[in-house]
């Protein structure tokens, strides 16, 4: 389906802050005059453009503007600097693009041919000359994503446009039911929509003909508010908003009704296995974990009821087969730490523009991976143990930094932390816990020893920290991915080293 196939005063989209809502019927109307628009413009389908953008309900009438006439859409990141916006829109070929008066001077660079509306002022104009009659070929579009570019320049992740209209069944509203979407459903938004998962999630509801609530900006509070004032019953979230959210005193926490909840899903960042248990204690056996990514070659779920019989896997994979390698491509035994490769029948991405970085993802035996290192149990289930490129080597010893930040998370005093290799003239290098505190008064040395204590406490003592450095602020992305090269780059200026 698509919204034109809804009930037309149905909430297609709610702003959790302000209130603002986008009926179904100005979400069809609204993204056919955009389409139009961009076809007088002259683009055509396989034609990129770009969506820089805060949260807004706009955002969907240009997601589906571009779905319904063949295109490619890239939402960037709107904390991106201008040369870095420069580069994605460069880099994917940008057409057109939409943008806020507060983004629009990113843009200074921009050629001149490059058609640009903002939402706000030039952007309404323009459709409200445009037809709200569909273009008479609707063939459907697809997003391509940029890699966050925590290890380097971002990729833009393309696929092969899907052979069918927008008007045609989606294979993923078949495929959809594990994300807990139906028809009227109340579907939560915590993070930007300038992310893979969010985005794509919420253009699927529509197809489903749910609502979707977006929060502006996530706050562990708000959220738990939101989710009661709007009877929220399926919800999407990152580990680092469940460990905010826990971190709340228990009388706010309890303060919230949030019975409405029938369906929870995480992903995109590994969640301590202290943290998963006790939202699953607070919310009951309703969160379902997958992990994927945006290449899109490879999955695994697994739900609360797994979990607890598997703490800390990530799952069975789903549509493709797992396998754990060492260097050299040869599969290893059931227990094994090493690169996880997927099997995956039709998977077709690459990287746009960057067919050497396509085919470092690639095994000899046309596997691919997403560059993680894990191992598989003997019932088949995944357990990841952190990313290749994240790994420490102190002294020949491998460290995997996740382990540590697992544990280390479990102190009420840590509100976020990050371990990364540093310099050490004899060893190369050693792990440093870089910690963000609930309170960051309480910064002292007595609290570093104690968390290195605490650490030691459930793990070994080669694995742990050697060293804590307290910061006010974790350079953590919105999606809760960790920028570790920046944290790398204080610490090493000009050194060489394996991390990132």
């Amino acid at each position: 389906m698509h919204p034109g196939a809804h009930p037309r005063d149905r909430a297609a989209v709610v702003m959790a802050g302000s209130g603002a809502t986008l009926s179904y019927g100005d979400l069809d109307d609204h993204s056919i005059q955009l389409a139009h628009h961009w076809h007088e413009a002259g683009l055509r389908p396989g034609d990129h453009v770009a969506i820089l953008l805060e949260n807004a309900p706009s955002y969907f009438e240009v997601v589906w503007a571009a779905l319904r006439s063949g295109l490619y859409y890239t939402p960037v990141n709107f904390h991106l600097t201008p040369d870095e916006v420069a580069y994605v829109l460069a880099d994917c070929g940008a057409r057109a693009v939409v943008t806020s008066p507060s983004q629009v001077g990113k843009l200074a660079s921009l050629p001149a041919e490059v058609d640009v509306l903002v939402v706000g002022d030039t952007y309404e104009p323009a459709l409200a000359r445009r037809s709200t009659q569909p273009l008479p070929a609707q063939p459907c579009g697809h997003g391509m994503f940029y890699s966050s570019g925590t290890t380097g320049r971002p990729k833009g992740i393309l696929f092969p446009l899907p052979d069918r209209e927008v008007t045609d069944d989606d294979p993923m509203v078949i495929s959809g039911g594990p994300l807990g979407l139906a028809d009227g459903c109340v579907y939560l938004l915590p993070a930007p929509l300038y992310h893979t998962s969010p985005v794509v999630t919420g253009a699927l509801c529509h197809r489903y003909g749910g609502t979707v609530v977006v929060m502006e900006r996530f706050d562990a509070a708000g959220c738990l508010e939101t989710i009661e004032r709007y009877q929220v019953d399926v919800a999407q979230f990152v580990p680092t908003m469940f460990v905010r959210m826990l971190k709340l005193p228990g009388e706010e926490r309890d303060r919230y009704d949030l019975s409405s909840l029938r369906h929870v899903s995480h992903a995109a960042a590994p969640c301590p296995v202290d943290v998963k248990r006790r939202m699953i204690e607070w919310w009951g056996p309703i969160i379902l974990e997958f992990y994927a990514g945006s290449e899109n070659v490879g999955s695994t779920m697994i739900t609360s009821q797994e979990w607890l019989e598997h703490p800390g896997s990530v799952g069975l994979p789903r549509f493709c087969t797992t396998y754990i390698c060492d260097d050299d491509f040869n599969v290893l035994p059931t227990g094994e730490v090493g690169s996880v490769w997927f099997d995956t029948p039709g998977a077709a991405m690459e990287y746009h523009g960057d067919p050497e970085k396509t085919a470092e993802n690639r095994s000899p035996q046309g596997w691919y991976t997403m560059g993680d290192v894990g191992r598989l149990d003997d019932d088949g289930y995944l357990y990841l143990t952190d990313r290749k490129t994240f790994m420490i080597i102190s002294g020949g010893v491998n460290i995997y930094p996740q382990e540590s930040e697992n544990a280390l998370i479990g102190h009420p005093a840590v509100l976020d932390v990050a371990v990364i290799g540093v310099p050490n003239d004899d060893l190369g290098e050693e792990a440093k816990a870089v910690v963000q505190l609930v309170d960051p008064t309480a910064a002292s040395d007595e609290l570093a020893a104690e968390l290195l204590a605490f650490c030691q406490e459930s793990l070994a003592r080669y694995k742990c920290p050697r060293s804590v450095d307290f910061v006010d602020q974790l350079p953590r992305e919105d999606s809760g991915k960790l920028y570790k090269r920046r944290l790398r780059d204080e610490y090493w200026g000009d050194k060489e080293s394996r991390i990132v």
